[in-house]
């Protein structure tokens, strides 16, 4: 078996559903695996699990592959939801948005999904728990950032309502080929590095570009380091009223 890397949060078994109406962390084997109270609460996930639950249900369709933090929503002890968080597209460009950050030192919200089912607010109230447990679970983790894009149409509200802090957008060229949405980036991958990259090269000529907005949003878990954010914290976006 691999060993378990040294910044990936301790493995805290099965976690029980809380009995208590007051929010709190979550133990098993000595570990802490979760946060919440017995009506909704987060906890840790099996990788496989939740890996299979984003791509049934997230409207990407697909994984972040170096996502490491899986945790399950849970409301009234069924599971509702999924959160993963790991890397940036590119680690190691951390530090321009927050100086002197390490690639273990932040984390980014690579995906979410919560069930319809789910009372308004949910995915807000998700997030401010995963950002408790992360607070338990990896010590070392000063911010957290994710991004929202205008396939949501919503803007970040969700991010919004959580407190992270919107530091700007910019605009990112996609390609939409057979149903799937394929980032730009693709088109320079190499033949190693997975399928999806090739197969959009070899059908270029098919594919649709399109060009989509994505706001950027920071949440210091450690606030001190909000001193060393380089980018300038800007008034919530707000999408077009609809016609």
């Amino acid at each position: 078996m691999a060993r378990r890397p040294a910044h990936h949060p301790p493995m805290a078994g099965h976690i029980h559903r809380p009995t208590s109406d007051d929010p709190g962390y979550l133990y098993a084997g000595g570990s802490v695996g979760g946060f919440g109270c017995r009506d909704f609460y987060v906890a840790q996930l099996p990788r496989p699990q939740a890996v299979d639950i984003i791509r049934r249900n997230h409207y990407s369709r697909r994984v972040v592959n170096n996502s490491y933090v899986h945790l399950g929503v849970y409301l009234g002890g069924a599971l509702v939801g999924v959160l993963q968080f790991g890397y940036a597209l590119n680690p190691h460009r951390a530090s321009f948005v927050v100086a002197n950050t390490g690639t273990m030192e932040y984390l980014e919200l690579n995906r979410m999904w919560m069930d319809d089912s789910a009372p308004r607010n949910s995915e807000s109230r998700a997030i401010a728990y995963a950002v408790r447990y992360i607070k338990r679970a990896l010590p070392q983790v000063r911010w957290i950032q994710s991004y929202a894009d205008e396939r949501c149409g919503r803007w970040g509200v969700v991010y919004q309502a959580a407190n992270f802090l919107y530091v700007g957008s910019h605009t990112t060229e996609f390609y939409e080929l057979d149903g799937e949405t394929y980032h730009k980036l693709l088109l320079t991958a190499h033949r190693k590095s997975g399928t999806r990259g090739p197969y959009l090269q070899a059908n270029l000529d098919r594919a649709v570009r399109r060009k989509l907005r994505q706001f950027r949003y920071v949440f210091f878990v450690k606030p001190k380091y909000l001193r060393d954010l380089r980018l300038k914290v800007q008034p919530y976006p707000k999408p077009p009223p609809e016609e």
